[in-house]
């Protein structure tokens, strides 16, 4: 996959637009270069996930709210299970929300993302790496605007507060044969808008166009950001848009001893934010795919259950 470079929206956003659309529309997944994303930054977010997950086991634990549907915190080692799966994904991670005001009308919806007291700059370096995802992804949704022929700042009104989350992923080493049926993160689509993810150090991220029969990796070169459509988009778009099922599969044996991290950023609608198929998307050669009237808060709580994170 070509990268994109960024720095098409400001010298040719037509250009650049039209690569974008093209790419989600055959792939679901695009890799955008020349990102502008502090690269400091992205390496101190970097130390800082790896010195957490470093920590002991009773003391990440702290950090784990079990009625908390993994939204924020910390959330151990076998918890998640892609949907439709019974097999547990290989994977520990941390969630950094949104920063609201305690009496914010939204803040009921977004509880806060707790302090790490043990790691230097953890939660201003995370909080600041949240910001950069977040503005870059509203950058990125407005060509997604144009390209569907809508005003430019069409989804920015949706998502300015929306309930986005960083999330740091470590994929512990395999010191032992893992659980039969487990990989690092089984076959699944993403829940939210659009997704940015940092490339990881090591392999392992594969996509299943829609049509397809097999997995391809997806190589991303260092310093670019892969970016992906993600169900709630699909569904907004009645499949125009398609969120692509991907995974990440377990390393080779000589691979085996390493970690691997990674930083992904799900950019997501406002709580009250409808996702039902827009109008202008349900035609006589594309029919209504999503019938049910939902909300990005209704999905998204409907899609935790299905992970095994919400227990009714």
């Amino acid at each position: 996959m070509t990268p994109l470079s960024f720095a098409l929206r400001q010298t040719a956003p037509e250009d650049f637009t039209q690569a974008l659309m093209a790419d989600f529309m055959k792939t679901g997944f695009s890799v955008i270069s020349d990102h502008g994303i502090d690269l400091p930054l992205i390496d101190k977010v970097n130390a800082a996930s790896a010195a957490f997950f470093a920590l002991d086991r009773d003391v990440k634990q702290r950090y784990f709210d079990p009625d908390g549907a993994g939204q924020r915190g910390y959330t151990p080692f076998g918890q998640e299970s892609a949907k439709g799966v019974d097999a547990i994904d290989l994977k520990e991670f941390w969630h950094t929300g949104r920063r609201l005001a305690d009496d914010h009308p939204l803040s009921s919806s977004m509880p806060p993302t707790p302090a790490v007291a043990e790691i230097e700059d953890f939660d201003d370096a995370t909080d600041s790496l949240f910001n950069a995802f977040d503005t870059f992804g509203i950058t990125l949704l407005e060509s997604v605007a144009e390209g569907l022929d809508l005003p430019t700042h069409f989804f920015t009104e949706r998502v300015s507060n929306g309930n986005s989350i960083l999330r740091l992923l470590h994929y512990p080493p395999h010191k032992t044969p893992p659980p039969e049926g487990s990989i690092r993160a089984a076959a699944h689509e993403d829940i939210n808008v659009i997704t940015l993810l940092l490339g990881a150090d090591e392999a392992g991220l594969e996509i299943r166009p829609k049509d397809e029969t097999d997995f391809q990796p997806i190589h991303a070169p260092p310093g670019t950001v892969v970016v992906n459509v993600g169900d709630m988009l699909q569904r907004l778009t009645n499949g125009i848009l398609q969120s692509t099922t991907h995974r990440v599969v377990n390393p080779s044996p000589e691979r085996s001893k390493y970690s691997r991290y990674s930083m992904p950023f799900f950019l997501h609608f406002e709580p009250d934010v409808s996702v039902n198929p827009m109008e202008q998307c349900v035609t006589s050669d594309r029919p209504l795919a999503f019938p049910e009237k939902m909300t990005a808060n209704d999905y998204l709580f409907e899609r935790l259950r299905e992970l095994g994170l919400l227990k009714d």
